[in-house]
């Protein structure tokens, strides 16, 4: 099976790898261990595609901080309770954090605060859906891709730095 990419180029994250069905944007990749994982699952074909520059376009608004919503057709692919998961993320506001308890509240599981954890780190569509602002329920950045907390700290901050404007 084919899938399209391109790559964006970010002074706080180095190469985003952002990944299309030729319908959806399917996966944003942050590391290079999963766009490995990628390459062995689909033949990567590199492309200019309307969808994948308009993806571009949105992370650079993004982290330019002109962007707080993405506007992208997007398939995720998980169970159903992953699915209410990854919507309820999309519904925290640009610059605001919620902890995994409030979600699995939101989503009226409030005893899944793990289940959530781990639907988050089952979310392939980075940075557009905001799994980065899930926290812990002491305000730690707990987890994100296993053990990268540097990236949501970036991220947090990047959107902190650009909250009013």
């Amino acid at each position: 099976m084919q899938r399209e990419y391109n790559i964006y180029k970010s002074k706080e994250l180095g190469i985003i790898y952002v990944i299309s069905d030729g319908e959806a944007i399917v996966n944003v990749e942050l590391f290079e261990d999963g766009w490995e994982k990628m390459n062995d699952q689909y033949e990567m074909v590199k492309s200019d595609a309307l969808l994948l520059q308009e993806a571009l376009k949105q992370l650079d608004e993004y982290f330019g901080g002109k962007r707080k919503v993405f506007k992208l057709p997007l398939k995720w692919k998980g169970t159903t309770f992953q699915e209410k998961v990854w919507q309820a993320l999309c519904d925290i506001p640009y610059g605001t954090t919620a902890c995994y308890s409030e979600i699995a509240e939101k989503i009226g599981h409030p005893k899944a605060i793990r289940a959530v954890g781990q639907a988050n780190r089952a979310n392939e569509l980075a940075i557009i859906v905001p799994c980065h602002r899930v926290i812990g329920k002491n305000r730690s950045l707990t987890g994100y891709a296993g053990n990268r907390t540097d990236v949501k700290e970036k991220l947090l901050w990047l959107e902190q730095r650009y909250i009013d404007a």
